[in-house]
């Protein structure tokens, strides 16, 4: 009876046994189609077109071909005509200084002006088509001004008012019954801002361009006939702070070239140490604007650091406020088909992709325009380009170009290439 026990148990045993190699070969192969079904994707890049830049963030210094003015009268105080970044004209008064006794003298004119207009309300005897007229000129006046921001416009309406008012009392000087007292007050007042006029000091620009009033001491030390003697070391020592705007001047202004002003900046990157005069950059600005430059001079610091010179053209405005910037240089830009440096090898000092069109793979080859840390932007050759490099007509026919969409392997193996 023992025996057929045995034999039942030996039958159970391999059972399992072989139960148990099923389940392994089932969990071997869940687990090899899953590695393949998540690493297929990493194995296998579509085509697609992209920007590729090099950029770097650097510090620069801003340097103005710029003009300080000053009068002789800067210890009074002064006030602007023009905007701070307006333009102006050669000979155009930019600004004036007050007179010694302006407040007193303005102080005087007005409360002329108040006695000038309540002798004019309480004769009713007044009346011309003269003083009509100058009343709806003033008025006018007065409901424009209230809309008015710019201080130069503001100043202007305000002198023309008072050359309304003025005319309007000379009238009724000669109306009216009490019209000596009216001359005799419209007298003293113009006694009061000839003076007025007389002790004010008017600056005019000696060029056309930018008015500024943000003055810092360093026009004549930042400016492009210094361009020799700047240094890493000079610049430092500046003592500069990065984004810092310039303080408004109460003494002084100053006239900008509005057409071109230059960046010098310090690199050590690689691409500084190819870089080349007249070549064509674009730096992007803090108001994250984007405008070419043209590097004008480079002088080799050490081994590893660059002073570059860069022109600009466009936003000169916006830098009046800075001395020392933050900005970014982007030395190129490319656009077209971009793919992982991964996918690229190199044989015989030429650029292949390995291409895959529904399982079947091809080794195509590619012209590289632009390379980055980790992506490229590349293209097809063209004809002419192969001819160059010894291919024949047959060779050239049979030459197979990668197009947008295509599947590229990475890291491909070349022994399933054909």
């Amino acid at each position: 009876m023992e025996e057929p026990k045995r034999k039942i148990k030996k039958s159970s045993n391999s059972k399992t046994i072989l139960v148990s190699i099923v389940l392994i070969a089932i969990l071997i192969y869940v687990f090899f189609t899953i590695y393949f079904l998540v690493k297929q994707p990493t194995d296998i890049f579509t085509i697609e077109k992209g920007n590729l830049y090099q950029e770097e963030t650097d510090i620069g210094y801003v340097i103005r071909d710029e003009q300080v003015v000053q009068g002789e009268n800067y210890k009074n105080g002064m006030m602007q005509i023009k905007s701070e970044g307006e333009k102006a004209a050669k000979d155009e008064n930019i600004f004036r200084y007050y007179s010694s006794n302006e407040e007193n003298l303005k102080n005087k004119i007005e409360d002329l002006d108040n006695k000038i207009q309540e002798v004019m309300i309480n004769d009713t005897s007044l009346f011309s088509s003269d003083m009509k007229l100058l009343e709806n000129q003033i008025d006018e006046k007065v409901e424009d001004i209230n809309q008015i921001t710019d201080v130069a416009k503001l100043i202007e309406y305000k002198k023309e008012i008072n050359n309304l008012v003025t005319k309007k009392a000379q009238i009724a000087g000669n109306l009216s019954p009490k019209g000596s007292y009216l001359n005799q007050l419209i007298e003293e007042r113009k006694g009061y801002e000839s003076e007025l006029n007389s002790g004010a000091e008017y600056v005019k620009a000696p060029r056309s361009g930018i008015v500024s009033y943000k003055v810092d001491g360093l026009e004549e030390v930042l400016k492009p006939s210094n361009f020799s003697s700047l240094s890493k070391e000079y610049l430092e020592s500046l003592n500069l702070k990065t984004g810092k705007i310039v303080a408004t001047s109460e003494e002084s202004g100053k006239i900008i070239n509005n057409f071109e002003c230059y960046i010098a900046t310090v690199s050590s990157s690689e691409e500084a140490k190819k870089a080349q005069v007249g070549q064509k950059v674009n730096i992007r600005l803090s108001n994250n604007i984007e405008i070419p430059a043209e590097i004008t001079n480079l002088m080799k610091e050490n081994e590893n650091e660059i002073v570059i010179i860069l022109k600009i053209e466009e936003q000169i405005a916006e830098l009046i406020n800075y001395r020392k910037i933050t900005f970014n240089l982007i030395w190129w830009n490319a656009e077209g088909l971009k793919v992982p440096n991964q996918a690229i090898i190199k044989i015989d000092d030429l650029d292949y992709v390995v291409r895959n069109r529904a399982g079947y793979l091809s080794k195509i080859l590619v012209k590289i325009k632009k390379q980055g840390e980790k992506y490229s932007i590349i293209d097809s050759y063209q004809t002419d380009e192969l001819t160059a490099m010894g291919w024949t007509s047959n060779d050239i026919v049979q030459y197979k170009k990668i197009t947008l969409y295509d599947e590229i392997l990475l890291n491909p193996d070349l022994s399933q290439v054909e």
